[in-house]
């Protein structure tokens, strides 16, 4: 097996911090190891989300649930492919890709992806300020400013020990799925429909034919986007390494990557229920009115529009909606800082204070937020076409982390027995040449 010669650790204030328990106690195994798996799903519910799934339902209904479904199961077999490479080989893979890698690939790599962290912030940041000017009036601006105080809220909350960060992020999203059930209940949608949204159907590919290419084109990257998401990985890789492991012990490495995998399946189980919920809710409460809830404002007065939702609509239901949003923004700023820090640590070996790099990393990805929030000021349309884009960003960036994530959980020289299967490696590869086809697709029907 793969033996680290790196000196440093990811995350060192919190690697190997929990304690595991020493027997093979099913139950109190995945206690101990569920957390990690629920700060991963959050990128998979963020507010980049919310336009493309409520915008993709109130325009073709239900038939991009399949989309939803596959984006899934693809995150399942990635985020378990990134688990497991922190675990065996006690890298990230920012660390793994760095350490193998030529100086100008490992520069390009980075460059990419702290592009793709300036995608995912743009969700992130924007939809956590628009959240707090619904909510309480405060401008756009502003609100985006004050998001730069996570950072240091996060750095207070992890003198406190990882597992409370981990408890108030499952606390949000348990909070995000809540609202959301309740929200769709109330919609009545077709159960019907909802089922055969999960399936291939020929209206799918009916839209093809009918001339709207690139706009579900557009919508279908943009949920893979949503939900596949490149920084993910580097995450996840990290914080499976924030659980107790003897590596001397080859058996406690094989319990530790099989309960890694559950934590993981068991919270992207939640991140797709509350993906296709969103997607239902625009199909239920929006179909026909694509054109009125393009922005996060739109919906949230939409939600108040009895023309629109009909006799559910209501103004608890738009402080409901809101409330959501915060939370998901909140979340996703959390891990999002954390994911600056691994891939500015993994790919530049940088050896400063925890606090500037969590705070210069925040800047640097807040940088493009700020520029868009002065050009556009309150135009909240605007800014929220622009979370669309971002998405379909985050689509074109995923082909960049997957293929080194899929190279090395497949060396055997890395992985020792727990290297990949053969099926599992090459169904892998074909997921992202097709995504990588289907992304010059959409460069090309774009210009």
């Amino acid at each position: 097996m793969f033996m680290r010669t790196l000196k440093k650790v990811s995350l060192a204030e919190v690697n190997q911090s929990i304690d595991t328990p020493n027997h093979n106690r099913f139950w109190q195994n995945l206690k101990a190891f569920l957390g990690p798996g629920a700060l991963v799903a959050v990128g998979y519910m963020d507010p980049g989300n919310w336009i493309t799934s409520v915008v993709g339902g109130a325009t073709y209904k239900y038939s991009l649930l399949f989309v939803i479904l596959i984006s899934s199961l693809i995150a399942m077999q990635l985020q378990q492919m990134a688990g497991k490479l922190g675990i065996v080989t006690q890298m990230d893979l920012a660390q793994a890709t760095a350490f193998h890698s030529p100086k100008w690939l490992r520069y390009t790599l980075w460059v990419v992806l702290e592009l793709a962290l300036m995608a995912t912030d743009l969700a992130e940041v924007l939809g956590s300020g628009i959240a707090l000017n619904l909510l309480f009036g405060i401008p756009i601006m502003v609100a985006i400013l004050v998001t730069i105080l996570d950072v240091f809220l996060l750095l207070l909350i992890m003198k406190l020990g990882f597992k409370k960060i981990e408890a108030i992020v499952s606390t949000l999203i348990l909070t995000i799925l809540v609202i959301f059930v309740y929200l769709v209940a109330l919609s009545e949608p077709s159960i019907t429909g909802i089922l055969e949204g999960y399936l291939p159907t020929p209206t799918l590919f009916g839209h093809y034919a009918a001339g709207h290419t690139n706009h579900q084109l557009t919508l279908a990257l943009g949920i893979v986007g949503a939900t596949v998401m490149p920084h993910n990985l580097y995450l996840h890789s990290s914080l499976s390494q924030t659980r107790k492991v003897d590596h001397s012990n080859d058996d406690d490495v094989t319990k530790a990557v099989r309960f890694m995998s559950w934590d993981s399946n068991i919270q992207l189980t939640l991140a797709f229920v509350v993906n296709s919920l969103l997607l239902i809710l625009g199909a239920s409460l929006f179909f026909g009115h694509a054109s009125d809830i393009s922005a996060f404002s739109q919906m949230y007065n939409a939600l108040q529009d009895s023309k629109i939702a009909g006799a559910v609509a209501s103004s608890t239901l738009s402080t409901l909606f809101a409330l959501a949003l915060l939370a998901s923004g909140q979340n996703s700023t959390i891990t999002g800082t954390l994911t600056g820090q691994i891939v500015m640590e993994g790919f530049l070996h940088m050896r400063l204070p925890q606090w500037v790099i969590r705070l210069f990393t925040r800047l640097f990805a807040l940088l493009p937020v700020i520029i868009v929030a002065i050009l556009y000021g309150d135009q909240e349309k605007t800014l929220d076409q622009l979370l669309v884009y971002s998405q379909v960003f985050l689509s074109l960036a995923l082909p960049f982390s997957i293929f080194p994530l899929i190279y090395y959980t497949s060396k055997k020289s890395l992985m020792g027995k727990h290297v990949n299967a053969k099926w599992n490696t090459y169904l892998g590869y074909a997921i992202a040449i097709v995504l990588t086809i289907l992304n010059l697709k959409l460069i090309f029907d774009t210009f």
